[in-house]
């Protein structure tokens, strides 16, 4: 596979608030991972899916100083290594690279990854939300479905919490290939990988993990719907919270209770039950 191209947007002067806009905003475009810093917001997209008139369409209205850079692919994943921090969820999960020491029992369970421009490595506030809401599920011989698993840590930990089978899909050819890599590197044996970009129909799973954006899964939501088993979990984020009411009525005519709603810095994750 051909690595991409990536294109590194670098906004200046820039406050939390409008940070946090903009990351909702530039995901659903298209952006893949994003790197806040004081002031400063990086985001990152793959060349070939860059659409320059999306982008100023989002962007324009906050006249925000920023510049653009073309990330060679043979240096991409050096660039991302050098700026990939561990994480822990609590004490429940924590993420670190290869290179990176082990975090020597702080944590119950522990993922190794090779940090690459997926989507969810731990440092995103609604992967984060995610991972701590999914130890408040029973995944014990569970079917699972992580629908848009971008860098397979979701599926990871689904079985990591004793989950019999999890399908992982996601549209990137990219993302597939760096799931496969933290798959074997995690020695997972439970997880099946597949490039797609919807859910196959007749499937039934117990557990669903949904974290992409807005506009992706309320374009899903039926579908989501109808194979979540009975007595199952759909846990959803990749929202803001202005985004809530809108999920709530695209549901409100489903088979599903809305359990919960978590915050975590202008993010949301929701959690519903059948």
């Amino acid at each position: 596979m051909n690595t991409p191209n990536y294109i590194e947007v670098i906004f200046n002067d820039i406050n939390a608030a409008q940070s946090n806009i903009l990351i909702a905003l530039l995901n659903n475009c298209g952006f893949e991972g994003f790197e806040e810093r004081e002031e400063k917001l990086k985001a990152y997209i793959s060349e070939r899916d860059f659409d320059t008139a999306a982008f100023a369409e989002i962007t324009s209205p906050y006249r925000l100083s920023y510049h653009i850079h073309i990330v060679p692919s043979q240096n991409w994943n050096a660039v991302w290594e050098e700026q990939f921090e561990p994480v822990s969820v609590h004490d429940f999960v924590g993420i670190r690279a290869h290179f990176h020491p082990p975090f020597a029992g702080k944590v119950a369970h522990e993922i190794v990854i090779t940090p690459k421009m997926s989507f969810g490595t731990g440092h995103h506030a609604t992967t984060w939300m995610m991972i701590e809401q999914m130890q408040q599920i029973d995944f014990a011989n569970k079917q699972v479905l992580d629908f848009g698993t971008g860098t397979g840590i979701l599926a990871i930990v689904s079985e990591k919490l004793g989950a019999a089978h999890i399908w992982a899909i996601d549209v990137d050819e990219w993302s597939i290939e760096n799931a496969k890599e933290n798959i074997a590197r995690n020695n997972c044996g439970a997880i099946s990988l597949q490039q797609a970009d919807k859910v196959a129909t007749g499937e039934t799973y117990d557990v669903i993990l949904a974290n992409i954006n807005k506009n992706i899964i309320l374009q899903n939501i039926q579908r989501l719907n109808d194979c979540l088993a009975t007595g199952g979990c759909l846990l959803i984020s990749g929202l803001l919270a202005e985004d809530e009411p809108d999920i709530l009525a695209e549901i409100s005519s489903l088979q599903v209770t809305h359990k919960r709603t978590m915050h975590r810095q202008q993010w949301i994750a929701m959690l519903f039950t059948r």
